[in-house]
């Protein structure tokens, strides 16, 4: 049990953490920093080194949430606050699931074709998607702290 613990936290950090670093801190620099072209291009390749990342931390949050759920006697077994994280972490997977085909699908072909607006407006999608799923994953975070997790 405390390895799934151990994976759980850990893809958390990292898909969370990196939507922290990459929102809060590598956006306002790169805005101030960079031309439009090079700022697309960079984002597009932050996202492919990134996204991967993601998947992985989706997979192991996905598998060992539900396999801590039925250790603990499944769904019916748990509290309340467990539903709520497990419908939050389903929520986001989605909302990752469709940043990653329909917006960032359209950054890679922009970028690659330098259609720049579109590129731009494809970016500013992605932008709230991910301020959106940062938001859902720190209140996950806060359900943990803030919620008792016994019946």
């Amino acid at each position: 049990m405390q390895i799934l613990i151990l994976l759980h936290i850990l893809a958390t950090v990292v898909w969370v953490g990196g939507m922290f670093f990459a929102h809060q801190c590598l956006r306002p620099v790169v805005l101030a920093q960079l031309e439009p072209p090079q700022r697309l291009r960079l984002w597009n390749g932050v996202f492919g080194r990134f996204f991967p990342w993601v998947w992985l931390s989706v997979i192991l949050l996905i598998g060992t949430g539900q396999a801590l759920v039925a250790i603990m006697g499944g769904m019916a077994a748990v509290a309340y606050p467990i539903h709520i994280m497990v419908l939050l972490g389903y929520l986001m997977s989605a909302i990752f699931m469709y940043l990653y085909f329909a917006p960032y699908g359209r950054l890679r072909e922009a970028v690659a074709a330098q259609d720049w607006p579109a590129a731009g407006a494809a970016l500013n999608r992605i932008r709230v998607l991910v301020g959106t799923n940062l938001l859902l994953g720190i209140a996950n975070i806060a359900l943990v702290f803030l919620l008792p997790m016994t019946l």
